[in-house]
């Protein structure tokens, strides 16, 4: 399993860094996992579900402003919070998987832990989102609400 969440770790494409809104560029590679696959993300989400460490889901699309002015800002959310693991899912490739979270706008940024969802947060609101990863990141498992 560590080879695949190795292979699909990659660096987003820093064309977008000049929407960045301030954000700091970083010379970090990104800690951020793609899927392009069902298959690949059931797997991981499944993993997921054994551990109290926090996941945030990017829902994205590749055409959409507001996600690519926060993609500079996730990069950077990732090498801050080593504790968290960063994913980002492109609504057009896997749009099974967005509609079953219930996806109806990007970014929609859903924040997991155990398995369970227990935030989620609809737009390019880097304030709010980098709040609710602070404030969930050291949650445990037994301390989650059902949404």
């Amino acid at each position: 399993m560590g080879s695949i969440l190795s292979a699909l770790r990659r660096e987003r494409s820093s064309s977008s860094s000049s929407s960045s809104g301030g954000a700091e560029a970083s010379s970090e590679p990104s800690r951020i996992l793609v899927f392009h696959s069902a298959e690949q993300w059931k797997q991981h989400l499944h993993s997921s579900k054994d551990t109290s460490k926090l996941m945030v889901i990017d829902f994205f699309a590749s055409w959409c402003g507001p996600c690519r002015y926060m993609e500079p800002i996730l990069k950077g959310f990732s090498v801050k919070f080593t504790d968290v693991d960063f994913v980002q899912l492109d609504v057009d490739e896997l749009s099974d998987v967005a509609q079953e979270f219930g996806v109806q706008a990007m970014p929609t940024f859903v924040l997991m832990q155990g398995g369970n969802e227990i935030d989620r947060m609809v737009g390019a609101k880097k304030d709010e989102l980098e709040r609710k990863i602070e404030m969930n990141r050291s949650r445990h498992v037994g301390a989650k609400r059902t949404i």
